[in-house]
């Protein structure tokens, strides 16, 4: 049977069968299809719900549609109004105020975590050295005390001002943050107007000597207060009411702005601490200040409430660096070393909690430590003062045996008589002296650690708003090093000498050897030609290592999104440091090669515990040390 008769068939049974069974007895199929009522569908009432519009921390919106016809977009006007339709704002004078905003007490939004980085940085201002590297090799000689470095960047004197031109930025464009405008430019200039005057009020009082010795008000640092400022601005405003990453970015430019006044050598770690702990306090009590003049008036929006207790966060710190303050080198029996001060510490930190206890996360780490003492290495270029000649002298004289009198000091100022160059002048001292100018330039004076880790996160929550925490990191750490170039010039030398050797019996040194007279010798005379000499006097640095970190933390959970975290961390490396030494390579420039020569025999006969042994060639020295580093901070978070 075909298929067509199978379906035609199918279908007759079941007309048959509604016919019998689905109309009502005595009616046809035709009729019972005539009698049957329309279709009715009815439209249940709907009812929409906007959540998180501009009406508050709780505030919802009802609107009921009536009909399935009604477009959105014919809406009341009024709810229309309220959208983020964007618009410019530039009502500088008018006031307004959103309803259903929540007024802020006085005090109400006070954290206080200001205080504990001004303390740090008062507490550590001690913790400098003066560095005198300009030195003129003149009679008497003559020293500025201050730091020389190539590292020199503009960036921070505009960077300063990344909040408030944020700030005003996006509310010219009409993106509603926390304020009005009257109350914005009340709230910004109360906290400016603190911030200056707890700054130049310390600064005139402490007369500090910034590191580049150019004038005594270093501390605190001007620079890193009003870029705080203008962070806690953006996160006030923008930050906590629109989104948290406006707090990451302000906070964060901000702590770059206070790193580049260190790498300036514009000021000290604990001038940039103790700056950026008065500019996040002088907002604070400024926004309190005009909380309690406006009080409920000009708030546009209020703060994001975010229901999670989950602890994942994104942070950036700003820390000290203690411990590893010490390196010291050791070959053939001789001691060589520098000290460090306390290092300035920059983290990025995130992780991801599984739950509230446990999580994944890691860690990047720059940690930059300056040298406060040269020590060893400080005593031929000028890192401290020095009088060139005297350094100098002992090779002169064992250049010269037998022409001068009884005692060191006549041998050497019998020898200045007869050279000339006692002359109190200038332009005598330019026209004689093998060496008219030497200094050292300070190119990186910081030996900088880069580390990035990954581990595991641990987290104890204490109460709604206080959590402890720890964590195990493992990671690897890569050296920047430290870097000094040594800058000479001065007149090119030459000695005419003929050297005798005697090898006879009974004609021998202490040593055995052959003894070594010179026969015939005459001073230095000009060649007629200028050099100068420009090299690496010291580099120290490491090879890349794996570091070990962990630490303990107290954080303090403000806002339902953000967070601040008191911690003490502690890390440790093992590092292979090489430091390459070459105090005396300008001598090699200054005089011919016959001169050079018997400069560099002239050695065996310094009294001079640094060059003895020396010579005129680079010294290399290594070691390895186990480096362990405690780093104390304080963390802006937001909770993810």
């Amino acid at each position: 049977m075909k298929i067509r008769h199978l379906i035609t068939l199918m279908a007759l049974v079941l007309t048959i069968q509604t016919n019998a069974n689905g109309s009502p007895e005595g009616t046809s199929i035709g009729e019972f299809y005539r009698n049957m009522e329309p279709l009715k569908l009815e439209v249940p009432e709907m009812k929409a719900t906007l959540e998180g519009a501009d009406f508050g921390r709780h505030t919802t919106l009802d609107v009921q549609l009536t009909t399935l016809d009604a477009p959105l977009t014919t809406l009341d006007a009024d709810l229309l109004a309220t959208t983020d339709k964007w618009k410019p704002d530039l009502s500088f004078f008018k006031q307004r105020t959103n309803p259903g905003v929540k007024p802020y007490k006085f005090m109400d939004d006070m954290t206080f975590v200001g205080i504990p980085l001004f303390v740090a940085g008062w507490a550590i201002k001690s913790d400098k050295a003066m560095f005198r590297v300009n030195q003129k090799a003149e009679k008497g000689g003559k020293s500025n005390t201050q730091l020389l470095t190539d590292f020199k960047t503009g960036i921070d004197d505009y960077t300063q001002f990344f909040g408030p031109a944020m700030v005003v930025g996006l509310k010219l464009g009409g993106y509603e943050g926390r304020s009005d405008w009257p109350r914005l430019l009340a709230s910004a200039g109360m906290s400016y107007a603190i911030m200056a005057g707890f700054v130049n009020v310390i600064k005139h009082t402490a007369k500090e000597m910034r590191p580049d010795g150019s004038t005594a008000n270093s501390w605190p640092s001007g620079h890193t207060a009003t870029a705080f400022v203008g962070a806690s601005l953006l996160h006030k405003e923008y930050g906590l009411t629109r989104s948290p990453w406006w707090s990451v970015a302000g906070y964060g430019v901000a702590t770059a702005t206070g790193v580049m006044r260190v790498l300036n050598n514009r000021h000290w770690i604990s001038d940039v601490m103790s700056g950026a702990g008065i500019g996040i306090m002088s907002t604070e009590l400024g926004y309190a200040l005009c909380d309690l003049m406006f009080k409920g008036k000009g708030l546009l929006r209020n703060d994001m409430v975010l229901d999670n207790t989950n602890p994942s966060f994104f942070s950036i710190s700003m820390g000290l660096g203690l411990g590893g303050k010490d390196l010291e080198f050791e070959d053939q029996g001789e001691t060589v070393g520098l000290k460090f001060r306390a290092a300035t510490v920059v983290d990025a930190e995130g992780a991801y909690f599984f739950n509230k206890y446990v999580g994944v996360g890691g860690r990047l780490r720059v940690r930059a430590q300056s040298v406060k003492d040269f020590g060893d290495f400080a005593n031929y270029v000028a890192i401290e003062p020095i009088d060139a000649w005297e350094d100098l002298q002992p090779y002169y004289e064992a250049a010269y045996p037998g022409d001068y009198g009884s005692s060191p000091s006549d041998n050497f100022d019998t020898y200045l008589d007869k050279v000339g160059f006692q002359s109190q002048t200038d332009e005598a001292w330019n026209a004689n002296s093998p060496v008219t100018n030497i200094n050292g330039i300070v190119k990186s004076d910081h030996i900088t650690e880069f580390t990035g880790s990954v581990g595991v996160y641990f987290n104890l929550p204490l109460s709604d708003h206080f959590s402890l925490g720890t964590k195990a990191l493992i990671g690897r750490s890569i050296t920047q090093e430290l870097d000094i170039d040594g800058h000479a010039e001065g007149n090119m030398k030459d000695i005419s000498y003929t050297m005798g050797l005697d090898n006879r019996p009974g004609h021998k040194d202490a040593n055995g050897d052959p003894t070594v007279s010179l026969n015939d010798l005459m001073y230095p005379n000009n060649t007629g030609e200028k050099w100068t000499d420009d090299w690496e006097y010291l580099t120290i640095g490491a090879k890349s290592s794996t570091s070990f970190g962990t630490g303990i933390s107290l954080t303090y959970r403000y806002k339902s999104n953000f967070s601040w975290r008191l911690f003490c961390d502690y890390d440790y490396t093992r590092k292979d440091f090489t430091a390459t030494y070459d105090p005396f390579h300008f001598v090699q420039k200054g005089t011919t090669s016959g001169a050079a020569y018997l400069m560099d025999l002239a050695k065996q006969f310094s009294t001079d515990e640094y060059a003895d042994g020396l010579g005129l060639q680079a010294r290399e020295y290594k070691t390895r040390k186990h480096m362990n580093y405690v780093t104390l901070g304080l963390s802006f978070l937001v909770n993810l």
